[in-house]
Protein backbone atom coordinates (compact mmCIF):
# COMPACT_ATOMS: atom_id res chain seq x y z
CA UNK A 1 0.00 0.00 0.00
CA UNK A 2 1.08 3.28 -0.94
CA UNK A 3 2.04 5.55 1.74
CA UNK A 4 -0.30 9.08 1.58
CA UNK A 5 1.58 11.89 0.36
CA UNK A 6 -0.61 15.50 1.20
CA UNK A 7 2.53 17.22 -0.10
CA UNK A 8 2.03 16.16 -3.12
CA UNK A 9 -0.63 19.16 -3.41
CA UNK A 10 1.59 21.87 -3.12
CA UNK A 11 1.82 23.65 -6.32
CA UNK A 12 5.14 24.30 -7.99
CA UNK A 13 6.87 22.51 -5.28
CA UNK A 14 8.30 18.94 -5.57
CA UNK A 15 9.35 17.21 -2.44
CA UNK A 16 12.54 15.03 -2.26
CA UNK A 17 11.13 12.32 -0.82
CA UNK A 18 12.06 8.46 -0.42
CA UNK A 19 10.15 7.95 -3.91
CA UNK A 20 12.43 11.01 -5.39
CA UNK A 21 15.64 9.59 -4.32
CA UNK A 22 14.87 6.45 -5.57
CA UNK A 23 14.49 7.69 -8.98
CA UNK A 24 17.04 10.01 -8.68
CA UNK A 25 19.79 8.23 -7.45
CA UNK A 26 22.31 7.72 -10.13
CA UNK A 27 21.60 11.65 -11.30
CA UNK A 28 22.35 12.33 -7.60
CA UNK A 29 25.82 10.39 -7.51
CA UNK A 30 26.29 11.90 -11.48
CA UNK A 31 26.64 15.37 -9.44
CA UNK A 32 28.56 14.43 -6.34
CA UNK A 33 31.16 12.70 -8.55
CA UNK A 34 31.67 17.03 -9.91
CA UNK A 35 33.03 17.61 -6.50
CA UNK A 36 36.52 16.15 -7.67
CA UNK A 37 38.67 18.45 -9.42
CA UNK A 38 39.74 15.64 -12.18
CA UNK A 39 35.64 14.60 -13.13
CA UNK A 40 34.34 18.70 -13.32
CA UNK A 41 37.51 18.36 -15.75
CA UNK A 42 36.38 15.48 -17.88
CA UNK A 43 32.22 16.55 -17.54
CA UNK A 44 33.22 20.11 -18.99
CA UNK A 45 35.64 17.97 -21.86
CA UNK A 46 33.14 16.09 -22.86
CA UNK A 47 29.61 16.07 -21.63
CA UNK A 48 27.96 13.56 -22.98
CA UNK A 49 30.91 11.23 -22.98
CA UNK A 50 30.94 11.65 -18.99
CA UNK A 51 27.48 11.45 -18.48
CA UNK A 52 27.48 8.07 -20.52
CA UNK A 53 29.45 6.51 -17.57
CA UNK A 54 26.29 7.17 -15.07
CA UNK A 55 22.77 4.52 -15.66
CA UNK A 56 20.93 7.76 -16.14
CA UNK A 57 17.32 7.75 -17.82
CA UNK A 58 17.52 9.64 -21.22
CA UNK A 59 15.40 12.42 -19.25
CA UNK A 60 17.88 12.87 -16.84
CA UNK A 61 20.78 13.09 -19.26
CA UNK A 62 18.74 15.45 -21.34
CA UNK A 63 17.66 17.70 -18.90
CA UNK A 64 21.56 17.61 -17.97
CA UNK A 65 22.58 18.53 -21.35
CA UNK A 66 20.26 21.26 -20.83
CA UNK A 67 20.53 22.52 -17.25
CA UNK A 68 17.06 22.01 -17.07
CA UNK A 69 17.55 21.79 -13.16
CA UNK A 70 13.78 21.84 -13.05
CA UNK A 71 13.30 18.92 -15.14
CA UNK A 72 16.30 17.30 -13.10
CA UNK A 73 14.22 18.01 -9.54
CA UNK A 74 11.04 16.39 -11.31
CA UNK A 75 13.47 13.27 -12.30
CA UNK A 76 14.51 12.84 -8.60
CA UNK A 77 17.96 15.46 -8.57
CA UNK A 78 17.82 16.88 -5.07
CA UNK A 79 19.21 20.97 -5.36
CA UNK A 80 21.63 20.54 -3.35
CA UNK A 81 23.25 18.03 -5.35
CA UNK A 82 22.54 19.76 -8.39
CA UNK A 83 24.17 22.43 -7.38
CA UNK A 84 27.65 20.50 -8.43
CA UNK A 85 26.41 21.25 -11.77
CA UNK A 86 25.65 24.67 -11.84
CA UNK A 87 28.93 25.34 -9.89
CA UNK A 88 31.00 23.52 -12.33
CA UNK A 89 29.95 26.25 -14.39
CA UNK A 90 30.54 29.06 -12.53
CA UNK A 91 27.13 30.10 -11.37
CA UNK A 92 26.10 30.59 -7.61
CA UNK A 93 22.95 29.16 -6.28
CA UNK A 94 21.10 32.78 -6.70
CA UNK A 95 21.65 32.63 -10.31
CA UNK A 96 20.34 29.05 -10.51
CA UNK A 97 17.66 29.69 -8.65
CA UNK A 98 16.91 32.66 -10.74
CA UNK A 99 17.15 30.99 -14.02
CA UNK A 100 14.59 28.30 -12.44
CA UNK A 101 12.20 30.96 -12.05
CA UNK A 102 12.45 32.76 -15.27
CA UNK A 103 13.84 35.54 -13.64
CA UNK A 104 16.75 37.52 -14.19
CA UNK A 105 19.38 37.33 -11.11
CA UNK A 106 18.35 40.74 -10.26
CA UNK A 107 14.64 40.42 -10.13
CA UNK A 108 15.28 36.98 -8.48
CA UNK A 109 17.32 39.16 -5.61
CA UNK A 110 14.93 41.82 -5.67
CA UNK A 111 11.97 39.33 -5.42
CA UNK A 112 13.68 37.59 -2.30
CA UNK A 113 14.96 40.84 -0.36
CA UNK A 114 10.95 42.27 -0.51
CA UNK A 115 10.02 38.20 1.63
CA UNK A 116 9.84 35.77 -1.22
CA UNK A 117 6.74 34.84 -3.48
CA UNK A 118 3.79 33.73 -1.94
CA UNK A 119 2.62 30.46 -3.00
CA UNK A 120 -1.15 29.78 -4.97
CA UNK A 121 -3.13 27.81 -2.34
CA UNK A 122 -3.91 24.39 -3.00
CA UNK A 123 -6.89 24.90 -0.11
CA UNK A 124 -10.03 25.06 -0.85
CA UNK A 125 -11.71 28.52 -1.76
CA UNK A 126 -12.11 29.49 2.46
CA UNK A 127 -10.08 27.00 3.90
CA UNK A 128 -6.51 28.82 3.18
CA UNK A 129 -4.72 29.46 6.32
CA UNK A 130 -2.53 31.79 4.92
CA UNK A 131 -5.50 34.20 3.61
CA UNK A 132 -5.89 37.67 5.02
CA UNK A 133 -2.15 37.51 6.66
CA UNK A 134 -0.44 40.42 5.99
CA UNK A 135 2.91 39.29 6.74
CA UNK A 136 5.48 41.81 7.56
CA UNK A 137 7.97 43.22 4.87
CA UNK A 138 11.50 42.82 5.51
CA UNK A 139 12.34 45.81 6.06
CA UNK A 140 9.39 46.67 9.10
CA UNK A 141 11.01 43.48 10.78
CA UNK A 142 12.74 44.05 14.31
CA UNK A 143 15.12 42.00 15.72
CA UNK A 144 13.63 40.25 18.61
CA UNK A 145 15.98 39.46 21.37
CA UNK A 146 15.88 36.06 22.53
CA UNK A 147 15.66 36.17 26.64
CA UNK A 148 17.29 32.72 26.90
CA UNK A 149 20.68 33.74 24.44
CA UNK A 150 23.31 35.63 26.87
CA UNK A 151 23.75 39.41 26.05
CA UNK A 152 26.63 40.44 23.85
CA UNK A 153 29.50 41.48 25.86
CA UNK A 154 30.58 43.76 23.13
CA UNK A 155 27.38 45.56 22.79
CA UNK A 156 26.51 48.47 25.11
CA UNK A 157 23.02 48.04 27.06
CA UNK A 158 22.20 51.27 26.15
CA UNK A 159 22.08 51.82 22.33
CA UNK A 160 22.34 55.41 22.54
CA UNK A 161 25.11 55.06 24.83
CA UNK A 162 28.60 57.11 23.56
CA UNK A 163 30.73 55.24 24.98
CA UNK A 164 33.38 53.18 23.41
CA UNK A 165 34.20 49.73 24.48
Amino acid sequence: MALEKPYAAIPGTTVFDTDQARKGYHLNQFCMSLMKPENRTAFKADERAYLAQWSLTPGQRDAVLKRDYNGMIALGGNIYFLAKIFSSDGQSFQQAAAMMTGMTQAQYAQMMLSGGRRPVSSHAPGTDPMAGSNPVAPADRQAVPDPDMPADPDTPADPDASEVL
